[in-house]
C-alpha cells in the first residue's frame, strides 16, 4: 500500500474515534496492513502525521486525533503553474494543498480540508479529507487508444489524472479526436477515474471542434435541441387586428434600429417625433418576447437554463431558438412587430416630462449598422439625419447628467478579429465606443432605470414589490487603495476616500489622463479589477458604476433571461398583481449571474484561442510589449500592437534568482537587484504558440 493511502486510511480511523488512543499495531490491523514493509510505513506515517499536528502522541507510542485539528470548507483552486490551494468559504487566508494531499479533488470542487498545525513563516497547509460537491462531471479532452486501452487526456490544470474509458463506452470516438467525457466513478485507491464518452467534438485544431470544446469546457451548450427548434417553427407572429387593438399602434412614427453589422437579433428600436408642445417623444421599443415565450413551456425552460446568449469570436449561441431570436421577435425593418415600450416625453434639456410603459406595435423604417449611423452623425447628412442628430444631442445631455451624478466612464475597446470562412484569424482590430454606440446606450440605460424606478421607487413606509435589479456594489476600499498606490509610480493620483461622487470624478479624470498612453490598457484593466462585479439580485443596493439608485435589465429579452423575468413581473404588477416570492426570484438571479460569468469566460477563452492562432505563424518574431501581470511563476506581457498576451516563465530569467514581491507587483533579482515591474516596457520574442493550452510563450529579446 502506498504511504499516501496509508495516511488517508489512518486519518479515517482517527476521525471515526477522535477520543480513542491507538498504537501502531492497532492501526495496522484497522486498515488491514499485513506486509512488513507496510507495517514499517505505518510507523513512519504516524510520526509524520504527529509532526504535522494532525494527530498527537498522548503517551509513548499511543496516538489520538489532535484536539487542535481544524477543518476548513472551501473551493479548490489551481494556479496556471499547477499549484493547488483551498479558498475558504469564510474568506480566510488561502491554504496550500500538496499534490499528494489533493485526494481526487478537482478545480472548483467544494471540499473539506484538514488544516495542519501552523508552522513559522510557512503558508497554511492542509489535506482534502472530503469532497462535498463536485463542480463538474464532464470534461473535454483528447482520446488516446493504445493496445486496446483507452484514456482521455485532460488538461492537467483542471484534472491531475487522465480518465480511463472502457472500450464499450467509446461512443464511436476514434484515437486522437477531441471528445466530451463524463466521469462515472473514481474509487479511493484508483489512480484514474472511469468515464464514458458522451459526445465526439471532432478533429483537434478544426475551428468548429475548438469552439465547441470551449463551450463544453465551461458547461455551456453548443447546439440547440432540434425538438425545440421544430416547436419554435410553429410559432406564428400573430399580429392580428385583435392583438393590435390591445396595444398602442406606433407604426406610423419614424422608427429605426442601430446594431452591430453582423447582428440578426434586433432587441431594440428607437422612435422619434416632435410633439405639438415642442417637446420630443422618444420611444424605446423592446421585442415583446414574453408574448411568445410563456412561463414553464419547454422553450422557456431551455431559455432559463441557458440564461444568456453566448458570443464567441465567430458565432452566437442563442438563448432562444433561431426562429424567435432572428425572425419572430427580431425588430427587422419594414415588418410589423410586437413590442414592450417605454415612451418618453423629453424637453430640450433631456429632462423627462412624463413617460409611459406600454405594449405597442411598431414597424421599423430602417436598419442601421453602428458604422452607418456614425457616418451620418459625423457628416451631418444621410437618411433620417435630423432624427439621428437630435437623438445624439439628447443622448449627450443624458450622459453628462450621469457623470454629474458620479457615473464612471469605462469606455474600453474590445478586441475583434477579421476571420476567413474557415474561422482562421487574418487580422486583429479594436472596436471602440463612438457616438452612435453611446446614443443607443444612453436610451437603453434610461429605459432600464425608468422601469426599475417605476417598481422600486415607492412612498416612504411602503414596501416595494419583488423585482429583478442589476446591482453594482461600491468598490472594495483595500483594492482601491492598492490600485491608487500602484498608479503613483506612473505619476497619476486617485482619490480613494470621501464622497462617492468625488471618488468617481477622480477615477474619470484618471481614465481621461491615460487615454492614448502605453499604460492605458494596463491601468484600465486594474481599475476594472478594483471594482465590484455587477450582478442580478432582488435586493436593490443601486448601481455604483452608473450612479443610479434603481437599475434593471429590460432592453434585451432575446439574449438575457433576467430581462424576460423583468417583462413578466412588470406586466403582472401593471395589471395589479401581488408581489412575487422574493426567495424564489433571488435564486433565479443567482443562476443568471452565474451563467453570465460562464458566458463571459467562454468569450474570453475564444478570444485567447484566436490570439494564439493569430500568433502561430509569428513564432521567432520580436514585438514591443508591456508587462501586464507578475506572478511567482513568471511575467505576463501584452504586445502593444495587437494586445496578444503571453508569458515569460521565471525559469527562463536565468541572469539571476528572482523573488516575487506581491505588494509592489514586481520580480526582484536577489544578486543584481534587477526589477521587472507591472507596466514596464519590454521587447519579447515569440517562442511558442500552444493552441491546445491557449498559451503564448515569450522570451526576452
Amino acid at each position: 500500500m502506498k504511504k499516501k493511502d496509508i495516511a488517508i486510511n489512518m486519518m479515517e480511523v482517527f476521525k471515526e474515534s477522535p477520543y480513542k488512543l491507538f498504537n501502531y499495531k492497532q492501526l495496522a490491523s484497522a486498515i488491514n496492513v499485513k506486509s512488513q514493509t507496510d507495517k514499517r510505513n505505518v510507523q513512519q506515517v504516524l510520526n509524520e502525521l504527529a509532526e504535522l499536528g494532525s494527530i498527537e502522541e498522548m503517551d509513548r507510542g499511543k496516538f489520538r486525533f489532535s484536539s487542535k485539528s481544524k477543518f476548513v470548507i472551501g473551493i479548490i483552486d489551481k494556479n496556471s503553474n499547477g499549484k493547488t490551494h483551498l479558498i475558504p468559504e469564510d474568506g480566510g487566508e488561502k491554504i496550500f494543498i500538496a499534490d499528494r494531499n489533493v485526494n481526487r479533488a478537482m478545480k472548483n470542487d467544494t471540499v473539506k480540508v484538514l488544516l495542519y498545525a501552523a508552522r513559522k513563516n510557512r503558508q497554511p497547509e492542509g489535506e482534502v479529507v472530503e469532497i462535498i460537491k463536485r463542480s463538474r462531471e464532464t470534461f473535454v479532452g483528447v482520446l488516446s487508444i493504445k493496445n486496446n486501452v483507452a484514456f482521455v487526456i485532460i488538461d492537467n490544470r483542471i484534472l491531475n489524472a487522465d480518465i480511463y474509458i472502457p472500450m464499450d463506452k467509446l461512443n464511436g470516438a476514434k484515437d486522437g479526436q477531441k471528445v466530451l467525457v463524463k466521469m462515472t466513478d473514481w474509487t479511493p485507491n484508483a489512480k484514474s477515474p472511469f468515464g464514458e464518452i458522451s459526445d465526439v467534438l471532432g478533429e483537434v485544431g478544426e475551428n468548429n471542434t475548438e469552439m465547441h470544446a470551449i463551450l463544453a469546457e465551461f458547461g455551456l451548450p453548443y447546439s440547440y435541441p432540434e425538438e425545440l427548434e421544430r416547436m419554435a417553427k410553429n410559432i406564428d407572429a400573430g399580429i392580428t387586428p385583435e392583438e393590435v387593438a390591445k396595444r398602442i399602434d406606433m407604426r406610423s412614427i419614424t422608427t429605426f434600429t442601430i446594431d452591430p453589422r453582423d447582428a440578426k437579433d434586433f432587441d431594440d428600436a428607437l422612435s422619434y417625433r416632435i410633439l405639438d408642445n415642442g417637446n420630443i417623444e422618444v420611444g424605446v421599443h423592446i421585442a415583446d418576447v414574453t408574448h411568445y415565450v410563456k412561463p414553464h413551456t419547454p422553450i422557456d425552460k431551455e431559455g432559463f437554463a441557458r440564461a444568456t446568449s453566448v458570443y464567441l469570436v465567430d458565432r452566437t449561441i442563442p438563448m432562444l431558438p433561431e426562429k424567435l431570436s432572428n425572425e419572430v421577435c427580431s425588430l427587422r425593418a419594414n415588418e410589423d412587430k410586437l413590442c414592450y415600450s417605454v415612451i418618453f416625453e423629453l424637453n430640450d434639456s433631456a429632462d423627462i416630462v412624463r413617460y409611459k410603459i406600454a405594449k405597442t406595435v411598431i414597424c421599423s423604417d430602417k436598419r442601421f449598422t453602428y458604422e452607418e449611423a456614425q457616418e451620418i452623425i459625423e457628416k451631418k447628412q444621410g437618411e433620417f439625419v435630423s432624427e439621428l442628430l437630435a437623438l445624439d444631442t439628447l443622448a449627450k445631455k443624458l450622459r453628462q447628467k450621469r457623470f454629474d451624478l458620479g457615473a464612471i466612464a469605462f469606455d474600453r475597446y474590445e478586441v475583434r478579429f477579421e476571420i476567413d470562412e474557415k474561422g482562421k484569424p487574418l487580422s486583429v482590430y479594436f472596436k471602440e465606443q463612438k457616438d452612435a454606440n453611446k446614443l443607443i446606450e444612453e436610451f437603453m440605460l434610461l429605459a432600464n432605470k425608468t422601469v426599475a424606478e417605476h417598481i422600486g421607487n415607492v412612498p416612504k413606509g411602503k414596501k416595494a414589490k419583488t423585482f429583478v435589479y442589476r446591482i453594482h456594489d461600491e468598490p472594495n476600499q483595500e483594492k482601491l487603495a492598492n490600485f491608487s498606490l500602484f498608479i503613483k509610480r506612473f505619476g497619476y493620483k486617485l482619490k480613494t476616500t470621501g464622497k462617492k461622487k468625488d471618488i468617481a470624478n477622480s477615477l474619470n479624470h484618471l481614465l481621461d489622463e491615460v487615454t492614448g498612453k502605453k499604460e492605458q490598457n494596463l491601468i484600465e484593466t486594474l481599475a476594472v479589477r478594483s471594482m465590484a462585479k455587477a450582478i442580478y439580485s432582488t435586493k436593490n443596493i443601486g448601481h455604483y458604476g452608473l450612479a443610479f439608485d434603481h437599475y434593471s435589465h429590460f432592453t434585451s429579452p432575446i439574449r438575457r433571461y433576467p430581462d424576460v423575468m423583468v417583462h413578466r413581473l412588470l406586466t403582472d404588477y401593471l395589471e395589479g398583481g401581488k408581489s412575487a416570492p422574493a426567495d424564489k426570484y433571488e435564486e433565479y438571479c443567482e443562476h443568471c449571474s452565474d451563467r453570465e460569468q460562464l458566458a463571459a469566460s467562454a468569450e474570453r477563452a475564444s478570444i485567447k484561442y484566436k490570439q494564439v492562432e493569430f500568433m502561430k505563424d509569428k513564432v521567432g518574431q520580436v514585438f514591443d510589449g508591456v508587462i501586464s501581470g507578475i506572478t511567482e511563476w513568471g511575467i505576463y506581457v501584452e504586445i502593444i500592437s495587437n494586445k496578444c498576451e503571453g508569458m515569460i516563465p521565471i525559469r527562463d530569467l536565468d541572469d539571476d534568482y528572482y523573488t516575487y514581491d506581491e505588494k509592489n507587483y514586481c520580480l526582484i533579482g536577489t544578486r543584481l537587484h534587477k526589477r521587472y515591474q507591472l507596466g514596464d516596457e519590454v521587447a519579447v520574442l515569440v517562442a511558442k504558440a500552444n493552441l491546445e493550452k491557449k498559451q503564448l510563450d515569450f522570451v526576452l529579446a
